[in-house]
């Protein structure tokens, strides 16, 4: 059995965008460190990564997909966070960021890791921002990684 996967080693020259919003910025400031920070130690030159600041997780979509039809980023990596309040806002916001996000990386075969907190609380926000339950910034920066890793190893194979 043949067996396709991509890695967490970084190929030569590899680009990424990490595109994220300001709204929450107290706990978006750490998954952009935590991606800076995976995807540096896993290969990525300083200078390869491109931040890019939207307003909030909404905003992401048409952003990402400007950024992917560029061509000039192997992956991109979104982060943001929407923390459910009292109203039916955060369906909209985190719904949308995340088909929207979606619908791009079907489109232009740019991976994009998914790195948009959806929680009910600040709390569970800042556990999942490099506390209790790790840095899903981090999380999101190596699965674009690994995707990108995985498309060359497909085209190797002529797949």
């Amino acid at each position: 059995m043949q067996t396709i996967e991509g890695n967490l080693l970084a190929p030569p020259n590899v680009t990424f965008a990490l595109v994220a919003a300001r709204f929450n910025d107290f706990v978006v400031a750490q998954l952009i460190e935590g991606a800076r920070d995976a995807l540096q130690r896993h290969g990525v030159a300083a200078d390869a990564i491109t931040l890019v600041r939207v307003p909030g997780a909404w905003e992401m979509g048409p952003v990402c997909k400007r950024l992917a039809a560029t061509k000039k980023f192997d992956g991109i990596v979104a982060l943001g966070a929407v923390i459910r309040g009292g109203t039916p806002h955060f369906d909209y916001v985190a719904g949308t960021a995340a088909k929207t996000l979606e619908q791009t990386a079907m489109e232009t075969s740019i991976p994009i890791g998914f790195g948009v907190l959806t929680t009910d609380s600040i709390e569970q926000a800042i556990e999942r921002a490099g506390t209790k339950a790790g840095n899903k910034g981090a999380d999101a920066a190596l699965a674009a990684l690994e995707m990108v890793n995985l498309g060359r190893a497909l085209d190797a194979a002529s797949l």
